[in-house]
């Protein structure tokens, strides 16, 4: 089930009211119900992978809890990394680790198709894998139900696509008794229109323009090449934040509070500033579980740096089976050490914001293309005509006809909206003349609802983080 699909129009509010007509007792179980519905629509068989993976976690942490002696709290840990990296596995990458070998050493054997992936597997089994870890830590004592630790993996809003929810953040939450009352209904509206407008006007709008050119590479020249590339860059933060703000606009319903997820990244001035800002929730995942598993900054100067080289190679492999993922994932690690090193080198200079920015969203352009490319062999040939100026390298000929001009000016809207938004949610503007700012914001979110109604694409497109 979609968040921009019409059965979600009718799931929410029957859940909503439900969930709210309910026994308080009750609450949890007919909220784990629904959220098992919701998956249930996109698989029923990987429904039963849900419940399966995260029932053996639960089992494995109560072992560990249990357990005395280090080697059996390690055996129990070891069982749920295993498991839960085993379905990853299985699911995202054997289909290329074999396909692979087949064509490096000219196997005798045919090439498979890839599987169908469930929905969001990344997302639930990081954080069902953080509840064992932390238990292995020593973080909590697991004294919670089987019940609750299912609701907890599975809260329909955040399990697709995110943001991971720590076990303190939100598993208090589920056992709290809440009341219709003091459901923040301004929040819910703002994040659920924002988020929308972000993934139906801008995102779904600009997918019409970025996979024609990606996949037609060779009838685009240079500069049109790396114009798609800044594009996509929009097409994704909107995609993906817009899930992030719907996800957490819907849980306001229940009086959950899901994590921040994305403080504008866009605006950021360096590497190591972006992924402060960017999908924070995978972020911090990785330097918690991954980052600070590897020794981190506890190591010497080398060691430390190839840490964080391992952190976005792997970190990039998690994306997908695509050896692009994987050049992404350098591209970013080895840029992010060299923002260090010269630091390091050069202490006292200091980089003025514009200029950070411009490098910033060249680079994240750039490294973005490999994210976006069907293939090495895409990918090559893209670098090759952004990098070389050629014959008609600055000629947008083809851009132009791809779609009509009234498009062009929607998008040149709709995306000059998104900066003025967000440039005052990061300067705080408008937030610093009260009475203005408390008249101005309801027509705003109007005008967005208006905007979402007129030139929103309702094709039900998936969104672009469910096939990781």
């Amino acid at each position: 089930m979609l968040f921009n699909s019409l059965i979600f129009t009718l799931f929410l509010p029957l859940v909503f009211i439900g969930y709210w007509l309910t026994p308080a007792r009750f609450r949890n179980y007919f909220l784990l119900a629904a959220s098992y519905y919701f998956y249930f629509s996109y698989n029923p068989w990987f429904l039963l992978l849900l419940i399966g993976t995260s029932a053996f976690d639960y089992w494995c942490a109560k072992q560990i809890h249990k357990s005395e002696e280090r080697n059996a709290r390690k055996t129990y840990l070891v069982l749920s990394l295993v498991s839960n990296l085993g379905v990853l596995f299985i699911f995202k990458y054997f289909v290329f680790c074999y396909n692979s070998s087949v064509t490096t050493f000219h196997l005798p054997l045919s090439v498979l198709n890839n599987f169908i992936i469930p929905a969001g597997l990344s997302f639930y089994t990081f954080q069902s894998l953080s509840y064992t870890i932390d238990v292995y830590r020593r973080k909590y004592k697991p004294n919670d139900t089987l019940l609750d630790f299912l609701l907890f993996v599975s809260f329909f809003p955040h399990m697709v696509a995110g943001p991971i929810v720590r076990y303190t953040s939100l598993m208090p939450q589920l056992k709290l008794r809440s009341y219709f009352k003091n459901i923040d209904w301004q929040s819910f509206a703002s994040l659920t229109i924002w988020g929308y407008f972000k993934k139906l006007v801008i995102a779904d709008n600009l997918n019409l323009l970025v996979t024609p050119v990606f996949d037609n590479i060779t009838m685009y020249s240079g500069v049109e090449l790396l114009l798609a590339g800044f594009l996509f860059v929009i097409q994704v933060y909107c995609d993906f934040s817009g899930y992030s703000d719907i996800a957490t606009g819907v849980a306001k319903l229940f009086n959950i509070n899901l994590s921040l997820n994305w403080r504008r990244p866009l605006f950021s001035w360096s590497l190591h500033e972006f992924w402060r800002r960017n999908h924070i929730s995978i972020t911090t995942w990785f330097r918690d579980y991954l980052y600070i598993g590897l020794g981190g900054n506890r190591v010497g100067y080398k060691r430390w740096l190839l840490n964080i080289f391992l952190v976005f190679l792997i970190s990039g492999f998690w994306h997908g089976s695509n050896f692009t993922f994987i050049i992404w994932g350098c591209m970013h690690g080895i840029m992010y050490i060299i923002e260090i090193l010269l630091k390091r080198i050069f202490p006292q200079i200091i980089i003025p914001k514009a200029l950070g920015w411009l490098y910033l969203i060249l680079f994240h352009t750039i490294t973005l293309i490999a994210f976006r490319a069907n293939s090495v062999t895409d990918l090559t040939y893209m670098y090759k005509h952004i990098f070389s100026v050629q014959e008609y390298y600055f000629s947008f000929q083809t851009f132009l006809f791809t779609q009509g001009k009234f498009y062009f000016l929607i998008m040149l809207f709709a995306i000059f909206l998104l900066f003025v938004k967000e440039f005052n949610e990061e300067h705080a503007i408008v937030n610093r003349f009260p009475r203005f700012y408390s008249a101005l914001k309801p027509v705003v979110y109007i005008f967005f609802i208006a905007l979402i109604f007129i030139f929103g694409n309702f094709s039900a497109n998936t969104f672009i983080y469910f096939q990781f």
